[in-house]
């Protein structure tokens, strides 16, 4: 098994680093580990790393066989680590995509991640224009307020869509959509043409265009999204955007495994589906 530099426990942050050394060390272990074995790893005492183990087991980053009370990780960490994984894939394949989008149409263009309360943002470059709205690396964009979100609500399963559209809808502006049975029609079209906007719903002024882009398992991932203000990117978006932001979503899709918007082509402005 792996072995651990020996760590003193104290109060605060060394606290943690027992924690995350601990966590470490079965994450390495090629099978479950007992108490003694971790005290020695660490060169602490039994008493303390039982501490900090039921902690972690009762956060499910860690679990205890019933039969030999070793220990091992968890389901919450094995997420964790996926999760952190499918970022640094998104954004790695995304990287070539955002700069070409960016230079081709001048505007703000921006990668996010789906999670469980919104569309994170994960990369972005600034657009040529002055006017340009700067998007935080980090922030966490509404569901229903913004393209990304609406994009992401479209695509997601319905049960959760369900869950977010029961949940308060906040109004940023006048302009935010906060009725369900109006969002649900606008996802559908949204599901119908590929892409999505949302003009002065969480900024004034501002508008963004967005895609999904999927993984392997055909499930939306992510979102890539190009913002300005609505002087450039207008409710009804041009062909040349919605072409670029498609293909662009469809080649990050591709570099995870997936085939994008299932391989069909979005809808234009002014052709309506059947």
């Amino acid at each position: 098994m792996p072995k651990i530099g020996g760590a003193t426990e104290g109060d605060g942050v060394q606290a943690v680093v027992v924690a995350l050394k601990l966590l470490e060390y079965l994450a390495k272990a090629r099978e479950p580990v007992g108490v003694t074995a971790l005290a020695q790893a660490l060169g602490s005492t039994k008493s303390r790393i039982h501490r900090h183990l039921r902690t972690l087991v009762q956060q499910g980053y860690i679990v205890q066989s019933g039969d030999t009370e070793r220990y091992r990780v968890g389901s919450r960490l094995v997420t964790l680590g996926r999760m952190v994984g499918e970022n640094l894939d998104l954004a790695s394949a995304g990287r070539e995509v955002l700069r070409e989008l960016r230079d081709s149409l001048g505007r703000t263009a921006v990668i996010s991640q789906v999670e469980a309360e919104g569309v994170r943002v994960l990369a972005t470059l600034p657009g040529t224009s002055a006017v340009d709205l700067q998007v935080k690396e980090g922030s966490l964009l509404g569901f229903h307020c913004t393209a990304q979100g609406k994009v992401a609500l479209a695509f997601v399963d319905e049960a959760r869509r369900t869950r977010i559209l029961r949940g308060r809808l906040e109004r940023p502006t006048p302009r935010t959509i906060t009725s369900s049975a109006a969002l649900r029609q606008e996802l559908q079209q949204i599901r119908e043409r590929g892409w999505a906007t949302a003009p002065d719903q969480s900024t004034i002024g501002f508008n963004a265009l967005a895609t999904p882009i999927f993984d392997a398992s055909g499930s939306i991932v992510g979102t890539l999204a190009v913002v300005s203000s609505i002087q450039f990117i207008a409710a009804e978006p041009s062909e040349e955007q919605i072409r670029l932001l498609v293909s662009g979503a469809d080649r990050i899709s591709r570099a995870l495994g997936g085939v994008g918007l299932a391989g069909q082509p979005p809808v234009l402005p002014g052709i309506r589906t059947a």
